[in-house]
């Protein structure tokens, strides 16, 4: 019989009078200079573990060994304080985030790391060798899994009536607090986690949101550690979402040059590769409202213009069919020369929190010389892409809000 795919465990996670103090925007979603600055007067923050190398010298490479060392002493330095406590006994976590008067729950546990091998966890992401090693060497060196995994799985009953039965019973949450960017955390400790691990197991196939590399190198771990299903190290630190919770913002391209092309060359392009027409916006509007499947604004000298894309119905392949996949082999790779958006560096990506102003402003400040607006890729189209194992196109969806660092660590030992 195969392991459950979630499992409880011993956190360790703060005091909940620290909390907020502790809990810190992922590793990931920024750079060394800005997560420098955001650790600046919060020796609490749990950046300086995630990303420890903005408390060394800015000489030393952020992959040296150095600093998966500083890491582990960074995170024993908040256990000495006492800010940070592991759970006398395993157990699960009810999550809830809440942003702009919307919420989701999701489930903290121990997630299988045979699942993510079976693909009963499934991705839809190619992982970089380099940003593996970096996440397997910190948690190797820590030993332990210091950011969580971010998981979907599709609603059943069962879990939405546990979970209304713990909010119902007026529990007290373990963690309750809002952060820089609005964001209200809310946790509550899960009493009974065997009931819930019965109900996720039963939940069907679960698929990776937002996590691809802390998952990857989660099972690369497992596997330096030669883990057996028994050990810690066999599973990893993740939170689950149903689907009907979760939202994917818009993800937006813009180009810092166009490939030798003259803004009026690139618009006949457009012109005669799609039905690209310039918009005509209301009075004193200077940004339209985000497009519709099939639908990219392109904003170039000083002008939106309306592309639609053609018909992709009979395009085989389910990644094929997408947006951000029919821009690329459309206009992005034969007319602006993009081959690889994953390195070229005269392409760049704004999230969808950011706003469309966000494209116009890097247009016309300079920063940009073009810039295209896509609609937000379905939940439905990512777990289509995950069912059928292929890969989403790069940059396709943008997840918000995002799961603190801090909160919970899974120690494997």
């Amino acid at each position: 019989m195969s392991s459950p795919i979630v499992k409880s465990f011993a956190a360790l996670r703060p005091k909940p009078e620290v909390a907020a103090q502790v809990a810190s925007v992922p590793y990931d979603v920024v750079n060394r200079p800005e997560a420098k600055a955001l650790v600046e007067g919060k020796p609490l923050s749990f950046l300086r573990v995630g990303r420890s190398e903005v408390t060394l010298d800015e000489s030393v490479d952020p992959y040296a060994p150095e600093v998966y060392a500083k890491a582990k002493e960074n995170l024993q330095s908040l256990i000495d304080g006492g800010h940070l406590v592991t759970e006398d006994k395993p157990a699960l976590y009810l999550y809830r985030l809440t942003w702009k008067g919307r919420s989701q729950f999701g489930v903290v546990g121990a997630y299988s790391v045979q699942a993510y091998r079976d693909s009963r966890i499934k991705k839809h992401e190619k992982t970089r060798a380099a940003k593996e090693d970096d996440r397997t060497n910190h948690i190797v060196t820590t030993r332990a899994q210091t950011g969580p995994v971010f998981l979907v799985h599709r609603p059943t009953d069962e879990i939405a009536g546990l979970r209304k039965q713990l909010l119902d019973s007026g529990v007290a949450p373990l963690f309750d607090f809002t952060a820089e960017d609005s964001v209200e955390h809310t946790v509550w400790k899960i009493d009974n986690p065997e009931t819930w691990e019965k109900a996720l197991d039963a939940a069907g196939d679960f698929y990776i949101a937002d996590g691809h590399h802390r998952a990857a190198s989660a099972e690369r771990t497992a596997i330096k550690l030669n883990a057996s299903e028994a050990d810690e190290a066999s599973r990893f630190l993740a939170v689950a979402f149903p689907t009907d919770q979760v939202a994917i913002l818009p993800y937006h391209r813009v180009l810092s040059e166009l490939n030798g092309h003259s803004p009026e060359k690139v618009l006949e392009e457009a012109k005669s590769r799609f039905s690209a027409t310039e918009m005509n916006l209301a009075g004193g509007q200077s940004v339209p409202a985000e497009p519709k499947r099939g639908t990219v604004l392109m904003y170039l000298g000083g002008k939106w213009y309306e592309l639609n894309l053609p018909d992709q119905s009979g395009t085989p392949g389910v990644a094929d069919r997408l947006d951000s996949a029919v821009l690329q082999r459309e206009f992005l790779q034969p007319v602006l020369g993009i081959e690889d958006v994953r390195s070229d560096h005269r392409i760049d990506f704004v999230g969808g929190i950011r706003g469309i102003g966000e494209l116009k402003q890097r247009v016309d400040d300079g920063r940009d010389v073009i810039a295209f607006a896509m609609a937000a890729t379905e939940l439905d189209d990512l777990l289509a892409v995950s069912d059928a194992d292929e890969i989403m196109p790069p940059k396709s969806t943008w997840f918000e809000p995002k799961l603190r660092d801090g909160m919970f660590s899974h120690q494997i030992g």
